[in-house]
C-alpha cells in the first residue's frame, strides 16, 4: 500500500511540474512572438496614455530583431519578417543610448521625412500639421508640477496619413518648439511623446534622437489594466477606487 501511495504521490508531483513547464515555455512563446505587457510610468504620452496604464504591445506588427527575445541576446542583426510602422503608430523601442531601457513614443518621422517645430506646430515636409483646439486636459498635472489637479491645453493633430490623437501643450512657445529641420536618416524613425512639453524623444539629438528600426519592439494596442498614479495594481483591496474602470481594454491610438 504504501508503495502505491509513494508512486502515486511522486507521479502527480511529475505532473504538476510538467504542467509548469508547458505553461511557462507557453508564455516566453506568446511573449517572445505575439504580445509583451508593458506599464507606462511616465506621463510623456499623456492624455493618449496615463501614468498606471497597464498595455499589450504586438511584437509581430513590425517583424522581429534581437531586441524581441528574453534579454536580448546578439544572436543576429536587422530584423526578420520586418514591416515599416505606419506614421502616427504608439510604439515601444529600445533606447538608442542604453538599450536595456523601454520607451515608448509616437511615430512622426519616417526615413527621408523633414521635421521641424515652429511656435509648437509641427511641420513634416515643410508643410504644417493640421491642428484644432479641444477641450483643456483636466487631471493630475501631466507638466510636472504635482498637483493634484490641473487644467492643461489640448490640440488635436491630424498626420497626412489621416491620424489622429491628441497632444498636450503645457507651455507656449516651450524649449522644443522651436526646433531647426531634422532630416530622418534611412533605416529610422523619429518620435515624438503626445505630451509635447514634458517629452524626451526624437527632437533631443543627444537623448532618443533617430531610432533604429532594428530598437523596434511592437506596436502599442490595448490597455488592460489601468490604476490611479500612485497606487499599486497588486493591491488588489485598493482596486474599487483604485482601477480606473472607464479605460480597461481600451484600443491605443
Amino acid at each position: 500500500m504504501s508503495t502505491t501511495s509513494g508512486t502515486k504521490s511522486e507521479g502527480g508531483i511529475g505532473e504538476a511540474i510538467r504542467v509548469v513547464v508547458h505553461a511557462l515555455i507557453i508564455a516566453a512563446i506568446i511573449r517572445t512572438f505575439l504580445f509583451q505587457p508593458f506599464n507606462i510610468p511616465s506621463g510623456s504620452m499623456e492624455s493618449t496614455l496615463l501614468v498606471g496604464d497597464y498595455l499589450f504591445v504586438s511584437k509581430y506588427s513590425y517583424g522581429y530583431s534581437h531586441y524581441s527575445l528574453p534579454f536580448s541576446p546578439p544572436l543576429f542583426s536587422g530584423r526578420v519578417f520586418g514591416s515599416a510602422p505606419a506614421r502616427g503608430d504608439v510604439v515601444v523601442f529600445r533606447f538608442p543610448r542604453e538599450d536595456n531601457i523601454d520607451y515608448i513614443k509616437r511615430v512622426i518621422g519616417l526615413p527621408g521625412d523633414h521635421i521641424q517645430m515652429k511656435e509648437g506646430l509641427l511641420y513634416i515636409n515643410d508643410v504644417p500639421v493640421k491642428r484644432e483646439r479641444v477641450a483643456d486636459f483636466v487631471g493630475e498635472d501631466p507638466c510636472g508640477s504635482g498637483d493634484a489637479t490641473a487644467r492643461v491645453k489640448q490640440w488635436q493633430e491630424t498626420l497626412p496619413n489621416g491620424v489622429t490623437y491628441k497632444t498636450l501643450d503645457c507651455v507656449d512657445n516651450g524649449y522644443y518648439d522651436n526646433t531647426a529641420v531634422y532630416v530622418v536618416p534611412e533605416g529610422h524613425y523619429f518620435m515624438m511623446g503626445d505630451n509635447r512639453d514634458n517629452s524626451s524623444d526624437s527632437r533631443v539629438a543627444s537623448g532618443v534622437g533617430y531610432v533604429p528600426e532594428e530598437n523596434l519592439i511592437g506596436r502599442a494596442q490595448i490597455i488592460f489594466f489601468s490604476v490611479d498614479r500612485g497606487e499599486q495594481a497588486w493591491q488588489f483591496w485598493r482596486w474599487p477606487v483604485s482601477v480606473r474602470w472607464s479605460r480597461l481594454f481600451s484600443v491605443i491610438r
